[in-house]
């Protein structure tokens, strides 16, 4: 595969960077250069890939500029397990376990959130990526002190699992099933998933802004919300 310079790269994850290479394929080029931007990559055929672990927000104007001459595919990797492993400050292994945290597709809302405009851009499409990885932490003394200053450096992809394709705004009614109610309210969509009631806040935030459900009233504290489809 051909490449630009590493321009931007030096504190890339290994996740990140790995992603960037499958997804330019065989005839891609990773850190090119579109126009005023460098994108993560770009396929034989033209189209851009942007991957981004979150923090949407950050990228929403880039965006928002490249699908105005290109399709573009913003790849986000959920984790589908995580191996943590811990070094010490020469590299040797102190320990390895699997996390008990798996991630799903309501994760990314925690993104979307702060960009909840993106399915309505012509020419985007967000595609999720289950991945199972591994966390290298180093006992370093730096890091926070719920890791008691173990300090998170890198994230390394082991394997993708499965992908889903958000290519329009459409696509995000499967967040939506067919066994809700009429009218509902967040709690009742956490509960008929299931999924975590921050999340299903969350969704229903960026649902409403797309166009999908329509806030109808209030019930007690909670927002009553129904498909607007």
């Amino acid at each position: 595969m051909s490449a630009t310079k590493s321009i931007g790269t030096k504190k890339e994850k290994s996740l990140h960077a790995a992603l960037k290479l499958q997804y330019a394929g065989d005839h891609g080029i990773v850190e090119a250069a579109v126009g005023q931007f460098v994108c993560d990559a770009l396929k034989a055929d033209g189209d851009i890939i942007e991957v981004q672990t979150g923090n949407f927000g950050s990228i929403k104007k880039k965006l928002m500029q490249l699908t105005k001459t290109n399709k573009v595919t913003l790849v986000h990797p959920i984790p589908h397990s995580r191996t943590i492993e811990v070094r010490d400050t020469k590299g040797i292994l102190i320990r390895r376990r699997k996390s008990p945290i798996r991630g799903s597709a309501w994760d990314l809302f925690s993104e979307l959130i702060r960009a909840p405009l993106l399915p309505l851009t012509p020419g985007l499409t967000i595609e999720l990526v289950f991945v199972d990885e591994t966390e290298l932490r180093i006992d370093d003394g730096a890091g926070s002190w719920r890791r008691k200053g173990v300090s998170i450096v890198d994230r390394r992809l082991d394997a993708v699992r499965d992908t889903i394709v958000l290519a329009d705004c459409l696509a995000y009614r499967r967040f939506l099933p067919e066994a809700l109610p009429l009218e509902f309210s967040g709690k009742e969509l956490a509960v008929t998933v299931p999924v975590r009631a921050v999340l299903a806040r969350k969704a229903l935030y960026v649902l409403k802004r797309i166009g999908l459900v329509e806030e109808i009233g209030k019930k007690g504290n909670s927002k009553v919300y129904r498909k607007a489809y």
